[in-house]
């Protein structure tokens, strides 16, 4: 059979234009978000446009994701190891790192975020330590989790009460949205402290804080705890824990993205879920810096004094 050349364009258009990064996006109209429309090929465009902005914080690092193949409707898991499928560009670390299953894995090149993409992954998810020294935290990040009705107003006011306590303890938060309902502070560390020594750090803020502010914050998991309230999250700084990536997809409706903000921002900003995978590039192409750009530069260490303002016991 003899085709036209304008048959045979029609042949090749859609094999063009469901290749991201190297990765054939099979389904590429599937929508993955009935809310918005928008579909797998989206997503994994999303990805692949924001490479340059997500691997510094993915790099050497266990990554875990969540996965909804059928969209964010249908199934949803969570994979850590790598399982019997394959991921287009994923790597995968020594066995060491988690002898008793199967290899962790590992998200670094944009050709592995849309291979993320094609497999139906949606969230990546960040360990708070990086391979070559899986024991020692290099971050700890408070989590701001609401009550579902509390105002945007209280949970922006709950940040900054959170950000004057670090500040007056010596330590610099950056801020980024979660993408869900709240706002994550994230406090970047000199890899000096174990595991035992972030959780119980940050447990000791968020208690500090309940204990100042108990109208305002509850460091006690539970929605009866949270009623009216911000519960701080610490236990994200646990060896087995992870946070959702700066400039993750999160699988909401209308793809809403963990985005990394200048505290000056805060006063501008309307929700936790502002920026979706439409309108986040064009937020990144208007900025005149990074409101980040001193995050991988600034490693801090948590001192006898520090504790001893927060009231932290001597063990």
């Amino acid at each position: 059979m003899h085709l036209s050349m304008q048959q045979k364009k029609a042949v090749r258009t859609p094999l063009l234009h469901n290749r991201v990064e190297a990765v054939t996006i099979t389904h590429p109209e599937r929508v993955i978000d009935a809310a918005s429309g928008l579909t797998k090929l989206d997503l994994a465009q999303y990805y692949a446009s924001v490479a340059p902005h997500i691997l510094p914080f993915l790099r050497n690092r266990p990554v875990y994701l969540l996965r909804a193949p059928e969209g964010i409707d249908g199934e949803r898991f969570f994979q850590k190891h790598r399982g019997r499928m394959s991921i287009p560009g994923i790597r995968v670390f020594d066995r060491s790192l988690d002898p008793e299953h199967a290899p962790l894995m590992a998200v670094e090149s944009a050709h592995a975020l849309a291979g993320v993409a094609q497999m139906g992954g949606i969230e990546l998810h960040v360990c708070s330590a990086t391979a070559d020294r899986i024991d020692r935290p290099d971050c700890m990040v408070f989590d701001l989790d609401p009550d579902a009705d509390l105002p945007w107003s209280a949970i922006a006011e709950g940040a900054r009460h959170t950000r004057a306590l670090l500040d007056e303890l010596g330590l610099r938060s950056f801020l980024k949205t979660s993408g869900g309902k709240g706002l994550h502070l994230v406090v970047p560390l000199a890899r000096r402290h174990d595991w035992d020594a972030a959780t119980d750090f940050s447990r000791a803020v968020a208690q500090h804080l309940a204990s100042t502010l108990p109208d305002r914050f509850t460091a006690t998991m539970g929605n009866d705890n949270r009623d009216g309230k911000i519960y701080i999250d610490y236990l994200r700084n646990q060896r087995h824990a992870s946070t959702v990536a700066p400039y993750s997809v999160r699988a909401r409706p209308g793809l809403p993205v963990a985005t990394p903000l200048a505290w000056e921002e805060l006063d501008k900003v309307r929700n936790a879920s502002m920026w979706n995978i439409s309108t986040l590039p064009d937020r990144l192409a208007g900025l005149t810096h990074d409101p980040w750009e001193d995050y991988f530069s600034t490693r801090q260490q948590l001192t006898a004094s520090m504790k001893k303002k927060i009231g932290m016991k001597k063990k």
